[in-house]
């Protein structure tokens, strides 16, 4: 009997061994354990992992492959061990690779790195066994941080910052990383009758050379290491009594600006203080306070143009909005957000001028049954616009595994302003939204919104319906978004009014076995059919995105075909880049072939060619771009957009665009560092310099030197802004 059941054992963990080499496989019902030891000494973080306690420690070495291919023998071990103080958990690891520091691919000592083009390791935690939520330390063999935040696998915040610290040291065999996580950095539960805790955790590897990833404990590949339904528990931990952790980071800036328009030059300069605090009221509940607020430091945007008819998407930068940012509804939709940060702060649209910001707080509770989540912003009048408030709440309530359903409000009010001869208006959305997982490869999402506006008191809908499929060897996803024509998120974005948006598609993802420099064969197809709202019968809209080559190679390399069959209904007075397309119904074909080089490299390439029919005439569509980094501590760029327009319009018209933009960043470490980029666009002659040169004293305490150049010489008379900016931010945490 005893042999029988040994039998029984053996064929069921062959046949799960088996199924973890190419196919997905369900969490474990019981998870891997490993544990954690108390240091016994001091641990001096310097990448090395000298001190006798590390000896002590057990090692974490059984990952798991999931690139090139999932399962089978890997190249690149990776030992793992960890060990606590009262003030930090520690993380001690090393990377083998024969060739050293010679085999090492990493493109640049930023923070918050890019995925893909480095070799990484990295930890996630789950402090209060959420299931559905982790935070992650990142880092490179140079030593450079990434930290984020994930949400169900599904949205990421790579804003999120904590205080943390972490060295490497490279050897001919490999690398070290040594990381000191405090535990003040990290929100978690301690149990009333022990100072014990469990936590989730789960480690990844990607040495990028050979584009190897691996995990632990085991993932399916087509999920990423932030699925915390897969974790291992962290067992051995005893951890202090979670106190009133806050974080306090004034500022002190000096502004210097230059303006010269219409013939008329004015300078002024101008001194400002302010800051931001962080209270962990609890393991749970963080609020945030910010004061007179600044962005001097945060990324500009780039020049684009649109030749579409959709409205185009700026990302938010600034820091103080894109924290916790996944926490609001809609946060990883770029068609329809019923909450978007980046219309706080700006004097009218998204591409205004910048308004002061007074104050503002955000406040956000999540525990395993829900997250709750408040932000309240004043902004102050200036000479265009009045004064105004914002305010955000957002209620989400988790269920089963991997669902739940949210409700979120928000609510912006303009003062009345008898300079600017205006009175008070109010917009305000509800919305309804949630995530359903019956299935780790199953996915529904949806969300439903509604708008009033006060001011022509107008009722508009707006919404998504999602639904993806997501295997090792296939995906299959419908997405269908609309926005009626009184729709008016105040405090939102949307894609197009009046539209109706259905997108169902999919790829076949076949990884050849006997073709050892292609990773992976994804040809497939996704259609785009648009009509009108609130007449849907009136078609607006149609295309197919046919992509029969799409190969992704061993090395990185990347290499698609495309074709785009096109349907246009032209009913409304549309002028791309100015010219006038005659109202009218059109069918043209486009072709679209993309390829770039290993980006990991030295040096690297990427580029794409578009051409064929566009509307009643033709367009070519030249990108390339170039990146060559000869060392970590340096890299440069180079980005070129070229549009040609033939016969296009009521008056067949020709247009040729140059778009330019070069680069270049240097570091003397991960925490000195000195940016720069030049942009040229020749439709309508403007070009910007921004050089921006930062020195992180201190663990996220940072002096920054700005300098912005902008000008515009297809005006009538010629306009020219220079700006320089010096601050100086000090972050304690107590």
């Amino acid at each position: 009997m005893k042999s029988i059941t040994l039998l029984f054992a053996w064929v069921g963990t062959f046949g799960l061994l088996q199924a973890q080499q190419t196919d997905n496989f369900p969490p474990p019902e019981t998870p891997l354990e490993i544990n954690a030891v108390r240091a016994d000494e001091d641990i001096k973080i310097d990448g090395k992992l000298t001190e006798a306690a590390w000896d002590k420690a057990p090692v974490t070495k059984d990952f798991f492959r999931i690139e090139p291919r999932q399962g089978g023998e890997y190249h690149y071990q990776t030992l793992a061990k960890l060990m606590f103080d009262e003030k930090n958990l520690y993380v001690g690891i090393f990377c083998e690779d024969s060739l050293g520091k010679k085999g090492i691919r990493v493109q640049d000592l930023r923070r918050d790195f890019r995925w893909g083009e480095n070799d990484i390791f990295g930890i996630q935690l789950d402090p209060q066994n959420l299931k559905q939520y982790c935070v992650s330390f990142q880092t490179t063999p140079y030593g450079n941080q990434r930290d984020l935040q994930n949400f169900n696998d599904n949205n990421t915040d790579t804003n999120w910052n904590a205080l943390w610290t972490v060295r490497t040291h490279q050897t001919d065999s490999g690398y070290f990383a040594e990381f000191a996580i405090p535990f003040k950095s990290i929100r978690y539960e301690r149990p009333q009758d022990t100072d014990s805790v469990t936590w989730g955790i789960t480690f990844n590897r990607l040495a990028r050379r050979d584009y190897e990833q691996t995990v632990f404990p085991a993932i399916p590949q087509s999920f990423s290491p932030y699925r915390m339904t897969y974790a291992a528990k962290l067992k051995g931990l005893t951890v202090p009594e979670p106190s009133a952790n806050i974080r306090v980071e004034p500022y002190f800036l000096y502004q210097y600006d230059d303006v010269e328009a219409g013939g008329e030059s004015q300078s002024e300069g101008d001194v400002k203080l302010g800051g931001d605090i962080k209270w962990a009221i609890n393991p749970r509940s963080v609020l945030d306070l910010t004061f007179n607020t600044d962005f001097a430091q945060a990324d500009v945007d780039r020049a684009v143009n649109n030749l579409e008819r959709f409205n185009i998407f700026f990302p938010e930068r600034r820091q103080f909005f894109l924290e916790n940012s996944g926490i609001w509804a809609g946060a990883s939709d770029f068609s329809v957000k019923p909450f978007f940060s980046r219309t706080i702060g700006l004097q009218g649209n998204f591409n205004a001028e910048p308004a002061r910001i007074d104050a503002g707080a955000r406040y956000t509770m999540r525990n395993d049954n829900r997250s709750v989540a408040g932000l309240y912003i004043h902004q102050a009048a200036t000479g265009n616009t009045p004064a105004a408030s914002f305010g955000v709440a957002r209620y989400l309530q988790n269920y089963g595994k991997e669902n739940n359903v949210g409700l979120m409000v928000t609510h912006r009010l303009d003062e009345a302003s008898s300079e600017l001869g205006t009175s008070q208006s109010n917009n305000t959305t509800l919305t309804v939204d949630g995530l359903i997982r019956p299935k780790s490869e199953l996915t529904f999402s949806y969300l439903l919104s509604g708008s009033r506006d006060n001011s022509n008191d107008t009722l508009g809908l707006a919404g998504k319906i999602f639904a993806g499929y997501n295997t090792n060897k296939f995906y299959l996803g419908w997405l269908t978004n609309f926005v009626t024509k009184d729709y008016n998120p105040d405090m939102g974005f949307v894609f197009q009014k009046n539209v109706i948006w259905h997108n169902p598609g999919g790829y076949y993802i076949f990884r050849p076995e006997n073709i050892p420099w292609i990773r992976r064969f994804d040809p497939g197809a996704f259609f785009n059919y648009y009509h009108d709202a609130d007449d849907p019968g009136n078609f607006q809209q149609g295309s197919i995105y046919l992509f029969p080559i799409y190969l992704i190679f061993t090395d990185g390399s990347f290499f698609e075909y495309a074709i785009y069959p096109t349907w246009q209904n032209i009913n409304f007075n549309f002028a791309p880049l100015g010219i006038a397309i005659t109202q009218d119904n059109y069918y043209y074909t486009r072709h679209q072939v993309s390829y770039n080089t290993d980006q990991s490299r030295k040096f690297s390439l990427s580029g794409k060619l578009s051409w064929g029919g566009f509307y009643n005439g033709d367009r070519l569509t030249v990108n390339g771009g170039m990146r060559y980094a000869p060392i970590p501590h340096m890299a440069f760029t180079a980005d070129y957009e070229y549009n040609n327009l033939k016969s296009l319009g009521e008056s067949l018209e020709d247009l040729e665009t140059h778009l330019t933009t070069l680069g270049a960043r240097f570091a003397l470490n991960p925490r000195i560092q000195l940016s720069a980029f030049y942009q040229y666009n020749s439709f309508d002659k403007q070009g910007r310099w921004n050089v921006r040169g930062s020195w992180e004293y201190r663990p996220l305490s940072f002096i920054y030197l700005v300098f912005n150049d902008n000008r515009i010489d297809g005006l009538e008379s010629p306009f020219e802004e220079q700006q320089l900016i010096g601050k100086i931010t000090f972050l304690k945490q107590f």
